[in-house]
């Protein structure tokens, strides 16, 4: 029975790699997506400051961004199965 020697040798090449192909580009995708969604990648060399909004409206939008939690958003029925009949 010579081929029972072949049964350790077959169960241990399943436990090799199956996917170097994968294994060499894995987190590529990512990097590319990140690369892609960076408007200038030398951004901080720069020493100019950043431009926009003035201290003042800055503050304003923020105050005004917070203050729309201070309530619960009212509760709307967006069920409506029987078209226009149940309206009014």
């Amino acid at each position: 029975m010579p081929w029972l020697r072949l049964i350790p040798l077959l169960l241990l090449a399943g436990c090799t790699g199956v996917t170097p192909q994968f294994d060499s580009r894995f987190g590529d995708a990512v990097r590319e997506a990140s690369r892609l969604q960076t408007l200038d990648p030398q951004a901080g060399q720069w020493p100019d400051t950043v431009t926009g909004m003035d201290g003042m409206a800055a503050r304003e939008t923020i105050r005004g961004y917070q203050g729309t939690f201070k309530e619960p958003p009212p509760v709307v029925n967006v069920i409506n199965i029987g078209g226009l009949a149940g309206s009014k």
